[in-house]
């Protein structure tokens, strides 16, 4: 009886520990069936923050209220509004002048750090002195950078008509076209090409263009045009130091020339270009031409009577060539000047300029000069007081002859054609030394 009694226990047993299972079974399921209920029906939970939802109510409002205000803004606003756009441009565009004209400012400026860059670079460099005897000082002043802005349309004349960046440059109205004529012969017949003709009337203008000659007309200028119409050989003179400026500032050697100039090799052939100014010489003979040592007499002053003076002829103003330096541009810049405020000769404002020393109250020009080989660029006093008078020099071929000592200059001019170009002997002859008065 025993056993069955035990197996009918642990029958009992089993059957209640499935019911407990299966009554977990049902809670799980009944619980998870609830919580979807719940959580469709309050997705955002029983308990709701108030200020969050105040939050996110006011973020639609406002969100709202600006679509609505941008929408209905009144005319008056947005009129204001494009007022004050109008004005924030029209100061943008004077910020922007402003700005241009400072970056020009700047760019002058950085332009002359070079120039003493370039000028520190040559001259300033220390040197260490090489034995007696051997020693040579700096004299090439650096050129100036090309600055093409000064003159786009003359920058652009010298770009077909320059040679190495160097030209013979005259300037000529209509008072002078007959020696301009004989002139303009004598350069094509000596084949020199880079030759410009500054016009100042238009006449001349007109001349140059139909013979095939370069030219240039320059802009209206109220101010020296009346000269440059009408004005003789001494005013135009003068005004040439004004215009040559510019010829420089665009980085050109400028080979100037008067209109009583014949020419009979290329004068470019010729030139050292070692210094600043190389110019003809109004002198004569190796002491009036390169300078020589003139004694003063004063017996009032006993033993000291004798004064030792240096003494050298004037560089002739109408034939020079100028090298593009800053000293070249401030001799320039010095003759115009003193010409504007004074009634003085232009030559003899010219050497004033070039010789003066620094002495209190005037800082005199650091430029570097040369004396041309007067035989070579020979004045007209040379030609008719010394050479035609003898055979060994007669046979000489200069570069140019300049008719600087005679106010016959027409006729003189084509007597040296003849002489030196078409080989008349004596094409020289009829004329005097001087001049007749």
């Amino acid at each position: 009886m025993a056993p069955r009694r035990d197996g009918s226990l642990m029958r009992d047993k089993a059957a209640a520990q499935s019911f407990r299972g299966s009554r977990i079974l049902i809670a799980i399921v009944v619980g998870i069936l609830l919580g979807s209920v719940f959580a469709f029906f309050y997705p955002h939970g029983f308990f709701i923050n108030s200020s969050d939802d105040r939050i996110a109510q006011n973020w639609r409002i406002g969100k709202s209220d600006l679509q609505s205000s941008s929408q209905c803004e009144p005319p008056e606003r947005i009129e204001m509004l494009r007022s004050e756009i109008r004005e924030l441009s029209d100061k943008n565009g004077e910020l922007k002048t402003q700005l241009q004209d400072l970056t020009e400012k700047l760019r002058q400026a950085e332009q002359g750090k070079d120039h003493a860059h370039e000028q520190f670079s040559v001259l300033g460099k220390p040197h260490k002195a090489g034995p007696f005897g051997t020693v040579k000082g700096l004299r090439t002043n650096p050129t100036v950078t090309p600055d093409e802005s000064v003159n786009p349309r003359l920058a652009k004349i010298l770009e077909g008509v320059a040679v190495r960046k160097e030209l013979i440059v005259v300037l000529a109205n209509s008072n002078v076209k007959p020696m301009l004529e004989v002139q303009v012969t004598t350069i094509k017949k000596a084949g020199i090409t880079n030759y410009l003709v500054v016009a100042l009337d238009n006449q001349i203008e007109e001349f140059c263009k139909a013979n095939d000659v370069p030219v240039y007309r320059r802009d209206p200028d109220e101010g020296i045009d009346s000269i440059a119409k009408t004005g003789g050989n001494h005013a135009v003179s003068g005004l040439k130091f004004r215009i040559l400026r510019e010829f420089l500032q665009l980085g050109y050697g400028v080979l100037l020339s008067d209109v009583d100039i014949v020419y009979l090799q290329n004068p470019f052939n010729h030139l050292y270009r070692d210094s600043d100014v190389e110019s003809m010489t109004d002198g004569h003979n190796n002491m009036t031409a390169y300078g020589y040592n003139d004694v003063f007499d004063e017996p009032s002053m006993g033993w000291a009577r004798y004064a030792h003076t240096m003494r050298i002829w004037v560089y002739n103003s109408g034939f020079f060539y100028i090298r593009p330096t800053l000293p070249s541009i401030e001799l320039l810049d010095r003759v115009a000047g003193r010409l504007s405020r004074e009634k003085a000769w232009d030559q003899a404002v010219f050497n004033e300029e070039l010789y003066f020393p620094s002495h209190p109250g005037y800082d005199g020009l650091h430029a570097a000069k040369r004396t041309m080989d007067f035989y070579m660029f020979m004045n007209s006093k040379v030609l008719f007081k010394t050479v035609r008078k003898d055979a060994n020099l007669k046979k000489l071929k200069p570069v140019i002859l300049h008719v600087n000592y005679h106010p016959d200059k027409l006729p003189r001019m084509k007597a040296i054609v003849e002489f030196y170009i078409n080989g008349k002997q004596d094409a020289l002859e009829p004329f005097p030394d001087g001049s007749n008065w």
